[in-house]
């Protein structure tokens, strides 16, 4: 039996620790992207606030907006509940909570992260780009220990909940931030500084080799939105995160066939087939941005429902009903 606190401490680990890893992301390539920019470009720096959905938050509490603002604010800041060291923190505490039911190894493997990041470690006195490396590689093996060590059970379905629904999240926001805040005038419409922010966001999302190697052609917009939100197989993808999310809710939810779905099933089913057969010609058309607002309000409705439905009370799953 699975009792719904535990679903949920499980749920929310990987969705800490996958924001953690996505927000490492977007400021090493931001980095990176800052030494490459030309004389007088925009900083690359404050989207990254944006996409985060914090942007009030950070006027309040930095004045100045300066690229060491933006980073001490996404990476160390405590202040700010989705910078990466209040996540590592917030899911550690929910591991500790259950301890007795993950594994040890992924104890400690989520425990010696915790405490890399603490004030004063070595961590710390590296260059950037190896902090946000070694930050990034802890969160991944965490996932790797998971997957090696925790049994494929109801249990590990919560997990993969939480880390998919916080991929698809982050993977549409880091695009809308490009089209919506980032979109170029006429004179840098396919120059070096356009070509240059498009392949960083590709890399921002873990997707640059993965892309080239399915798209042979130059790199456009359209192919990249394409892959990133419609593509079956990479990963990182909004459509790839939305089956994962459908067959882990199948799976836990274990109803027959013939059964009336209920909201959350509509919700998800919807969503689904929704992103697996538009085009994005159609979607770029009709308003990329529009989209993508929409998947973020119903990414947060399917929120809302696993928690109404899973969370809010003290529910036992039987996990063996898993195997009938």
């Amino acid at each position: 039996m699975l009792l719904s606190r535990v679903a949920e401490s499980l749920y929310w680990i990987n969705r800490y620790l996958e924001r953690a890893e996505n927000i490492s992301r977007f400021v090493e390539v931001s980095e990176s992207m800052a030494l490459d920019c030309p004389p007088g470009s925009a900083e690359p720096w404050l989207p990254l606030v944006d996409a985060s959905g914090d942007r009030n938050k950070f006027d309040e509490s930095y004045l100045n907006k300066t690229p060491s603002d933006v980073a001490n604010f996404l990476i160390k800041d405590r202040e700010n509940p989705n910078s990466i060291l209040s996540c590592i923190c917030m899911a550690r505490e929910n591991a500790r909570q259950i301890r007795d039911v993950i594994t040890s190894e992924m104890w400690e493997q989520i425990n010696s992260l915790y405490w890399s990041i603490q004030e004063g470690e070595v961590l710390w006195h590296q260059p950037a780009q190896e902090q946000l490396f070694e930050i990034r590689r802890g969160c991944q093996l965490f996932y790797g220990v998971t997957d090696a060590t925790f049994s494929h059970d109801i249990a590990w379905d919560f997990s993969k909940l939480g880390r998919l629904i916080e991929r698809a999240d982050k993977t549409s926001r880091i695009l809308d931030v490009k089209y919506f805040l980032l979109l170029p005038n006429l004179k840098e419409l396919g120059g070096a500084l356009d070509e240059l922010q498009w392949i960083s966001l590709l890399r921002s999302a873990g997707a640059y080799q993965m892309f080239r190697i399915s798209e042979q052609g130059s790199i456009t917009p359209n192919a990249i939105a394409s892959f990133l939100l419609l593509d079956p197989i990479f990963p990182r993808s909004v459509r790839f995160c939305l089956e994962g999310i459908k067959e882990s809710l199948g799976k836990i939810q274990n109803s027959p066939v013939s059964k009336k779905p209920n909201d959350l099933e509509c919700l998800i089913g919807l969503l689904l087939s929704k992103w697996s057969f538009v085009r994005i010609d159609h979607l770029i058309k009709d308003g990329l941005h529009e989209a993508i607002d929409s998947l973020q309000i119903d990414l947060n409705k399917l929120h809302d429902l696993i928690h109404s439905i899973y969370f809010r009370n003290d529910k036992r799953f039987d996990i063996e009903s898993l195997e009938e």
